[in-house]
């Protein structure tokens, strides 16, 4: 896990205590709907892209800056999906650190780049199938978050972004 100076600084005070931190998710689909995926190099569970929101920074240019990061890709970013929290939220690190998350999920789309992988975070990329998802082997917190966000996905159509051009996508 990657950890903002802003982060390491207040970790440095309170230790591995509970801090809620706000926080992103995108979820880059494709032309045909499919929806790109990573898998934490930590966990290996698969995941949404995204990652903790800094300070002054805006939850849109934060969802931008973790597609880049984890996966050098830049991103158009569309509707807020959901804004979630809660139990199914929180998680512990493996060196002691406790979060809870409250992740404004945005829908987007690929604008330049190829998906890969950052090899620091991220280890695999893989274009899925909503309907693929549930065999994959999400996190507790990732698989809370997709179940949340697969109903209310617009359709392809609907992705048109203002001005009515349909973004390049390549799987």
């Amino acid at each position: 896990m990657a950890i903002s100076p802003y982060l390491a600084n207040l970790r440095r005070a309170i230790g591995h205590d509970l801090v809620l931190l706000p926080s992103v998710a995108v979820v880059p689909r494709d032309a045909d709907g499919r929806i790109l995926i990573v898998r934490s190099r930590e966990s290996g569970h698969w995941q949404t892209i995204g990652g903790a929101v800094d300070p002054d920074e805006a939850p849109t240019d934060a969802a931008r800056r973790e597609a880049l990061e984890e996966v050098g890709v830049t991103l158009e970013i569309g509707a807020v999906l959901a804004v979630l929290g809660g139990p199914e939220f929180r998680v512990t690190y493996v060196n002691g650190d406790r979060v809870a998350y409250m992740v404004c999920v945005f829908d987007a789309w690929i604008t330049a780049g190829e998906p890969h992988p950052d090899r620091e975070e991220i280890s695999e990329v893989a274009w899925r199938a909503p309907s693929e998802f549930s065999s994959i082997d999400f996190n507790e917190l990732n698989r809370t978050l997709i179940d949340a966000v697969l109903p209310v996905l617009p359709g392809a159509a609907s992705r048109v972004p203002p001005g009515g051009i349909e973004p390049p996508l390549r799987p």
